[in-house]
């Protein structure tokens, strides 16, 4: 597991991680793990498997994770999420937004289907989730042996929250959603000390492109797009995650933290356009 030097960064908090049996939830479930946190590893149902190795990698290396299916876009399972969380471990601290998919077709030919399909898991998902977050956090207020924060939520969004993405209207819409989302809760939350932002990947090495990036040459492709010259890691949104988490970003919130390599400084107008 990752870390960059500070340790136990998260000691004796509780972070619920959506979506996080594989890819950049597997990668910020297991980061958080490693800087103290008791995580939770969600996974839709169709996941099982892979979620329980998420835990075992977790526990082999000294921490603390439980498994709890969950389809975040149905409300009384999202809540079944958080009461199971709080009878394991007593509350919560972090809520990582993770659990996300595309549904891609042209736009002329996008079904009704497609389209809700993925704003229910992307948005409103998010939504369902973060309410009860925000709910748990009121409820509980602030411990200042945990963190300076009464709690934190972490809105995992995309470049597409600002880019534009042709053949991908359903997921650009749930993105740019996500934005406003999570800054109209940042700003009502705030006065009770509760800490709202998302992280904005870029190109990340995960099973959901995996034909973006596998071949060399749908890499040189895909680097044109990137000004920092690599693809990501999962790693690289598990380390922002734990940051956001932390007390080290206590006065930051409303914020999408880019974690693209350059892709948001739209490459293709280096030369002048």
């Amino acid at each position: 597991m990752p870390t960059n030097g500070n340790v136990n960064r998260l000691q004796g908090q509780v972070a619920i991680v959506t979506g996080s049996s594989s890819g950049i939830g597997k990668a910020v479930a297991q980061a958080m793990a490693a800087e103290g946190a008791s995580v939770v590893v969600n996974h839709s149902g169709r996941s099982a498997e892979a979620a329980e190795q998420v835990v075992a990698s977790i526990k082999a290396a000294g921490g603390n994770a439980i498994v709890i299916p969950a389809d975040v876009s149905n409300e009384d399972e999202v809540k079944k999420i958080f009461a199971e969380t709080i009878k394991s471990y007593g509350t919560v601290d972090i809520l990582v937004n993770n659990a996300g998919l595309q549904k891609d077709a042209a736009f002329v030919d996008m079904t009704l289907e497609q389209w809700k399909t993925v704003l229910d898991i992307n948005l409103t998902g998010q939504f369902l989730c973060a309410r009860e977050a925000a709910r748990e956090f009121l409820r509980r207020g602030i411990v200042p042996a945990k963190s300076k924060a009464a709690g934190k939520i972490i809105c995992m969004s995309s470049v597409h929250e600002v880019i534009p993405w042709a053949g991908h209207c359903n997921y650009a819409a749930s993105k740019g959603g996500v934005m406003l989302l999570m800054k109209s809760m940042a700003q009502e939350l705030a006065p009770h000390k509760i800490r709202v932002n998302s992280i904005g990947p870029g190109a990340i090495k995960t099973p959901i492109n995996r034909s973006a990036w596998e071949t060399p040459e749908a890499e040189r492709k895909l680097l044109t797009l990137i000004p920092y010259g690599r693809v990501g890691e999962p790693s690289d949104i598990g380390l922002a995650a734990v940051w956001l988490a932390s007390d080290e970003s206590d006065y930051v919130t409303g914020t999408t933290l880019f974690v693209d390599g350059g892709m948001t400084l739209y490459p293709g107008f280096a030369t002048g356009g």
